[in-house]
């Protein structure tokens, strides 16, 4: 009987001892993540088993949208030329997705459909999950939701027409004024035709309302962002970038009008542009 006992124990301890290894190596084990390819003149749409919560990519090269207020199924991925990246999605369900992203010029695959066995793990709980949503600020919400629509509007490609000024070489550009919940976002660009590298000191926002009669006179208010997104300190020579200005939403009289300063640092290749109130009334 004692040495029955003995060789219990020891087996015991060796399906134990197995079970742990089996259990350490399949921990260890990297998990294999898929590429999807995206491009900028294309849209990449993943379908999920259940509806998307949440959804982040590591790099501003990538866009993923999703339906924020309705969840719903699926999301669209779009990319510019750039490195590599991640693409990190939970569901409403708690499982969790992970995608390595890549920019590919032309690409023949345009829809996913994901199974939910392609999941890389699942949230704690969803006591937990709410718990964390809760202890999430509000302001860090507010702030990358910004980010995102910001990120989106980048790279879109949509003009209102001629709303530029262009003086010693350089060209300022409105491209696109956006209305979204109760802000208004700018979209900007800078080309630089000069010989010259152009160092920007500021580009400021202001609203000049203006008097008639006999004793003309003018007022101009400035509006700071909220949020600015790919702000640059340089303009290369021959290079143009685009930058896109958060602000708190406002409308405009008859009298009104908005007026953008772009003003060298160290120079004086300064540049204003006028934009009428009737742009600034009816956003996007």
């Amino acid at each position: 009987m004692k040495t029955h006992r003995i060789l219990f124990i020891f087996s015991f301890i060796v399906i134990s001892a197995t079970s742990i290894q089996a259990r350490t190596r399949l921990q260890s084990t990297p998990i294999k993540l898929d590429t999807i390819y995206a491009n900028d003149h294309k849209n990449v749409a993943l379908f999920f088993p259940s509806p998307i919560r949440q959804g982040v990519v590591g790099s501003e090269s990538f866009v993923f949208s999703f339906n924020r207020d309705v969840p719903q199924y699926f999301g669209l991925l779009q990319a510019q030329p750039g490195k590599e990246s991640n693409l990190l999605v939970i569901t409403t369900d708690g499982m969790i997705y992970s995608y390595i992203i890549k920019y590919k010029a032309q690409i023949s695959r345009v829809n996913y459909f994901v199974e939910k066995q392609h999941s890389i793990g699942q949230e704690a709980s969803k006591r937990d999950t709410l718990k964390s949503i809760d202890l999430k600020p509000a302001a860090a919400m507010t702030l990358s939701h910004y980010k995102d629509l910001s990120i989106n509007l980048h790279i879109r490609k949509q003009h209102l027409g001629h709303l530029s000024k262009r003086r010693y070489g350089i060209k300022l550009t409105t491209e696109n004024i956006v209305f979204d919940q109760d802000e208004l976002y700018l979209v900007f660009e800078i080309e630089n035709k000069s010989g010259l590298d152009y160092d920007v000191n500021f580009l400021e926002v202001g609203v000049e309302s203006r008097t008639k009669g006999k004793r003309k006179s003018s007022q101009r208010i400035l509006k700071k962002p909220l949020y600015k997104h790919q702000f640059p300190s340089k303009v290369k020579k021959g290079e143009r970038v685009r930058l896109v200005y958060v602000l708190p939403k406002f409308s405009l009289s008859n009298n009104s009008r908005v007026i953008l300063k772009l003003q060298e640092k160290n120079g004086e290749r300064d540049l204003e542009l006028k934009i009428a109130h009737r742009f600034i009334n009816n956003p996007n």
